[in-house]
């Protein structure tokens, strides 16, 4: 018997069934504004959709012109265009899934000079003041979305999902924050719903009964001023007479103050917002968001808070995610840690997709791990994310790996990471590659340090011996009251009640929150609840209240030289959610800041020409890292082949997602 029954058994839609619960939610990965961008797409679902997903819905392509991203290839209106992307739908019904279009208009927040909403109202997030859209514009995009659907059933898709969610056009005009409007399309509730139920049938009515039609429906949207509880059910309710086939949950509108996607949200933080529909509508629901492995999925599904499961990441992370369950092999899949960084950090920065755990993702036409032609030994030194990969790529092509790590552990520093709470995830991936080494017969030697000698033996190695922190020139750097980042989060060093961080990188974040983290009584899911200040009642609208965060107790200055907002090197996804955080807590962030001394007395420093002193009991150093450069300046006098990967190669602007490709690449040159 399966372990995971409700995931795996079909859902029955009465003109058409899905395989299994597994719906892969709409994720933009850049494919689809690059030359041959439709062939890659086609092959970056085909291999999800051999995986074993029962039902795909695309990144959001555009109804018109005023919809959006200002690309002409997202504009979907034409049979021509539709045409082209049967090279998708047709990889995707040879692996035996179903596939839906996702129909966006940003409104507001499309990318144009003027763009276009239901009223003259500036988004939260800045921008443009839209132009109101006249009624009888109203009208046309409420055509252009049914055209658009008509246009998807003519180039193969199944069905569409209307996105109707995270504050674009179809949301703004629901609420009353964004919907100023006096006449049919706004004032009362029903007026305000009336372009969403319009669209929906207008487009049941141009495509038929046998056509699937999703609705992306913000089940609470996390903004002042958002929909109430009683206003998404009766939506739930009009969109099922409207003719929706299935309503998919969307969290939270992209201004909103509370995280909804990142490594700092619980698993299924959100899935009670969907159980609430239970009952009110009988067309299938959608949990999303915060969804990563088949065990939470088939826990949500048994107790009822949903119909099928959205994963979106979790299956950029591993295409096999379903296979895997379904073959007992859950503990292969390589796990989403939601850290955004090869992911949405990477598409706002208008780059292609990929994904820290796993580079190959969005690159699925490029050369594949391949059998070595000629089997070599081949010695990995450091077991940290970049020797990881690289033992376990070598070992996927058939080399005899040896793995040297000098301490008790692999992962490196991910295993300081994963003590941050939020990130306690981290260490799915350090579980992903230890089963790995297993399953290629890696040879894992820890508390080992390698000599130059001892490596003659083999035909290549690989360096990887990680990074070691740096310490700043400051005066008083040996005092007692110094400690190193690493004995911090390790609890090697206990921190005082008057803390000090030099270096507000992405590890002195990491050390902040550490510290700043209170043990209070609450479990995981209720401490966000509480210091988001999310309604857990929905009485509100947007389903927001004033945010409770426990005291630590500790006082805490976070500090950089550099001038401007801390954390702008952090992933833009997450480093405001990360700020507001530390603001909430109380943490002191400050710029532009001379370190003089360190002494009993504190932290000397001088900012804006002004000597400070922070009386701290600690002072915790996070100012960069060094190359571990010893092994390699041995190796280059002899005549071993070796190849430098992550921090052995460049210890600047080092993080996981650099380590991982480092190592995927040296694995795969051997």
């Amino acid at each position: 018997m399966s372990a995971f029954p409700r995931l795996l058994s079909p859902l029955d839609l009465g003109f058409t069934v899905l395989r299994n619960r597994v719906l892969m939610g709409s994720m933009h990965t850049g494919l689809e504004d690059v030359p041959d961008g439709l062939s890659r797409l086609a092959a970056f679902y085909r291999e999800r959709a051999r995986g074993g997903v029962g039902l795909i819905v695309t990144g959001g392509f555009e109804p018109n012109h005023e919809a959006g991203s200002g690309a002409e290839a997202a504009i979907f209106d034409s049979e021509a265009k539709a045409a082209q992307h049967r090279q998708i739908t047709a990889a995707v019904h040879d692996e035996g899934a179903k596939i839906c279009l996702q129909i966006l208009h940003r409104g507001s927040h499309a990318r144009r000079r003027l763009p276009v909403a239901p009223s003259a109202v500036r988004p939260a997030v800045g921008g443009s003041v839209p132009r109101a859209l006249l009624d009888e514009e109203i009208e046309a995009t409420i055509d252009d979305f049914a055209r658009c659907a008509a246009m998807a059933r003519h180039g193969g898709y199944d069905g569409v999902e209307i996105m109707g969610s995270e504050g674009n056009l179809i949301n703004q005009f629901l609420v009353s924050r964004t919907n100023v409007r006096e006449d049919r399309w706004g004032g009362s509730y029903e007026n305000r719903t009336r372009f969403a139920l319009e669209i929906v049938r207008r487009t049941r009515a141009r495509v038929g009964a046998d056509f699937i039609i999703i609705f992306r429906l913000s089940v609470i949207d996390l903004v002042e001023g958002g929909s109430t509880r009683e206003e998404v059910v009766t939506l739930a309710k009009e969109l099922e007479t409207a003719g929706v086939t299935i309503i998919n949950s969307g969290i939270g509108w992209h201004e909103s103050r509370v995280p909804t996607v990142s490594a700092l949200v619980p698993p299924a933080a959100f899935s009670w917002l969907t159980r609430r529909l239970v009952g009110e509508v009988s067309v299938p629901l959608v949990a999303s968001n915060r969804i990563n492995t088949p065990q939470i999925a088939e826990r949500l599904l048994e107790r009822r808070d949903a119909d099928m499961i959205s994963m979106a990441r979790p299956l950029l992370a591993d295409p096999e995610f379903v296979r895997k369950a379904a073959t007992g092999r859950a503990d292969e899949i390589n796990t989403c840690i939601a850290c955004n960084q090869g992911c949405l950090d990477e598409i706002f920065a208008r780059r292609l997709c990929s994904c820290l755990v796993n580079p190959w993702a969005c690159r699925e036409t490029e050369a594949l791990i391949a059998p070595a032609r000629t089997r070599r030994r081949v010695a990995v030194v450091g077991a940290g994310l970049a020797g990881l990969a690289a033992a376990t790529v070598a070992a996927d092509r058939g080399h005899a790996v040896e793995l040297f790590e000098a301490t008790e552990e692999i992962g490196g520093q991910f295993n300081l990471a994963r003590r941050v709470p939020g990130k306690e995830e981290f260490g799915e991936t350090i579980r992903y590659f230890t089963r790995k080494l297993e399953l290629g017969d890696v040879h894992v030697r820890l508390d080992t340090r390698p000599t130059t000698s001892q490596l003659t033996r083999f035909d290549h190695v690989v360096v990887a011996t990680g990074v070691d922190a740096r310490r700043p020139d400051i005066p008083g750097i040996n005092h007692p009251m110094v400690a190193g980042y690493a004995d911090v989060l390790c609890g090697r060093r206990p921190a005082g009640r008057r803390v000090a961080i030099i270096g507000a990188g992405g590890i002195g974040f990491d050390v902040a929150e550490f510290l700043s983290h209170a043990d209070d009584d609450s479990n995981g899911l209720q401490r966000f609840r509480n210091e988001w200040g999310i309604d857990v009642e929905h009485r509100t609208r947007g389903g927001l209240v004033e945010p409770r965060r426990a005291a630590t107790g500790r006082q805490i200055w976070l500090l950089q030289r550099k001038t401007g907002k801390l954390g702008q090197g952090l992933g833009k996804s997450t480093s405001w959610a990360r700020r507001m955080l530390l603001h909430g807590r109380g943490v002191q962030m400050l710029a532009g800041v001379e370190y003089v001394k360190i002494d009993d007395a504190g932290l000397h420093i001088v900012r804006d020409g002004v000597p400070e002193l922070i009386e701290a009991d600690t002072v915790v150093i996070c100012a960069g890292q060094r190359c571990r450069s010893e092994l390699a300046e041995d190796l280059a006098r002899t005549n071993i082949p070796f190849t430098l990967v992550g921090g052995a190669r460049k210890a600047a602007e080092l993080d996981a997602m650099r380590a991982i490709s480092e190592g995927t690449r040296a694995g795969l040159s051997i």
